[in-house]
C-alpha cells in the first residue's frame, strides 16, 4: 500500500507544472452535480405571498439616481398584509339577517328583496348567530317560490365562520379558501356581532371592484329628472358634469380642486367621510348632495340640487 501511495504522488506532482509542487497527498473530492429540485405545489395564495414576502431589489450605482417611492394605490396585494378585516367589513346595522322564526314565504320575500344568497340566522338577537342559509339550498328543498315539502329552517343552516376585527385580511382570505366559505362575522371583544364581510369583499381589496352578471350596468353618469334634480354616479368626472351643468362646484375657498376627480370625491371632501345613504351633504354655495347609494367604504349614486343662479349669485 506504501509503495502505491508513493507511485500515485509521484505520478501527480510530475503532471504538475514546473514550480509547483503538492504540499500534501489530499483525497479529491469527486465533482457533485445538483440536480434541480421541483418546487412543491402551491396554491395561489401561497404563491401571492411568496411573491410579495421576496421583493425584488433594485441596484442603484451613482450614477442612477434614486426612484422616488411609489405611491400608495386604492387596491393591490400589499392590502393583504396592511388592511384588517375592520377596514372591509360591512357594519352591524346594515347586515341582512333573518331570525331562525321566520317563515317560509318571508324568507323567500327576503331573499327577493336583498338579492342576497347567503342570509345568517339568529336566535332572538343577532348577537346570538346559529348559522346562515344558502339560497341554493332553499331552493332544491322548496323552490325558488318556497313551495312544497315541509319547512325546516334549522335543517338548512350551514354553520358560520367567526373572525375578529383586527385579522388581516390576507389571513381571513386563507381561512376562508381552505374552509370553502365565503362569508364571516365580525366579532367584537365580548362576543357581539360587529359586521360582516364576504370573501368578494377582500378580493376587492385587491383587484378592485367586482361585478356580475346580475349587476346593472351603468352607461349613463348621469339623469335630468322632472324636478330640476340631477341623479349622477359618484364617479362621474367633475369637469365634465361642471361642463354639462354651467355650474362650477370647485369655485370655492373651501375645496381644493386638485385633490379631487370625480363629483363622489367633492362630497367626500365636503364631509370629511364617506356619508351614510340618505345622508344631505351641503356645498358652501348652496348646492345640495343626497347620498343614495352607499356602502362602508364609498359613494355610489348621488342626487344633486343645484342652487337656483339668482341664490348663487347673490
Amino acid at each position: 500500500m506504501g509503495d502505491t501511495t508513493d507511485g500515485s504522488l509521484t505520478a501527480a506532482q510530475g503532471a504538475l507544472p514546473q514550480g509547483q509542487t503538492r504540499t500534501a497527498a489530499q483525497p479529491q473530492a469527486p465533482a457533485q452535480t445538483t440536480q434541480p429540485v421541483p418546487a412543491p405545489r402551491r396554491g395561489l395564495l401561497s404563491r401571492l405571498f411568496a411573491r410579495r414576502s421576496e421583493p425584488a431589489q433594485p441596484v442603484q450605482t451613482s450614477s442612477t439616481p434614486a426612484a422616488p417611492a411609489p405611491r400608495p394605490t386604492t387596491h393591490g396585494m400589499v392590502n393583504l398584509r396592511r388592511m384588517r378585516v375592520e377596514d372591509v367589513s360591512i357594519p352591524k346595522a346594515e347586515i341582512v339577517a333573518v331570525p331562525s322564526t321566520i317563515t317560509r314565504d318571508d324568507l323567500v320575500k327576503v331573499f327577493r328583496e336583498s338579492g342576497m344568497t347567503r342570509v345568517p340566522v339568529y336566535q332572538g338577537t343577532l348577537d346570538t348567530p346559529i348559522g346562515f342559509v344558502h339560497l341554493k339550498d332553499f331552493a332544491l328543498k322548496h323552490g325558488f317560490n318556497g313551495s312544497g315539502g315541509r319547512y325546516s329552517l334549522r335543517a338548512l343552516l350551514r354553520p358560520l365562520v367567526f373572525v375578529p376585527p383586527s385579522m388581516p385580511i390576507g389571513v381571513l382570505l386563507q381561512k376562508m379558501q381552505q374552509e370553502r366559505r365565503h362569508m364571516a362575522l365580525v366579532i367584537d371583544e365580548y362576543g357581539g356581532v360587529d359586521g360582516l364581510v364576504t370573501i368578494e369583499d377582500l378580493i376587492e381589496q385587491v383587484i378592485g371592484q367586482i361585478e356580475d352578471e346580475h349587476d346593472v350596468e351603468e352607461d349613463a353618469l348621469w339623469t335630468r329628472e322632472k324636478s330640476g334634480a340631477w341623479l349622477v354616479l359618484a364617479k362621474a368626472p367633475l369637469e365634465e358634469f361642471e361642463a354639462e351643468t354651467g355650474v362650477s362646484l370647485t369655485d370655492h375657498d373651501d375645496v381644493d380642486e386638485e385633490e379631487i376627480d370625480t363629483l363622489g370625491g367633492l362630497v367626500f371632501m365636503l364631509s370629511g367621510r364617506v356619508p351614510a345613504r340618505g345622508e344631505v351633504v351641503e356645498h358652501p354655495a348652496g348646492h345640495e348632495f343626497e347620498v343614495i347609494d352607499a356602502d362602508p367604504r364609498r359613494i355610489k349614486r348621488l342626487r344633486v340640487r343645484l342652487a337656483e343662479p339668482e341664490t348663487v349669485d347673490a
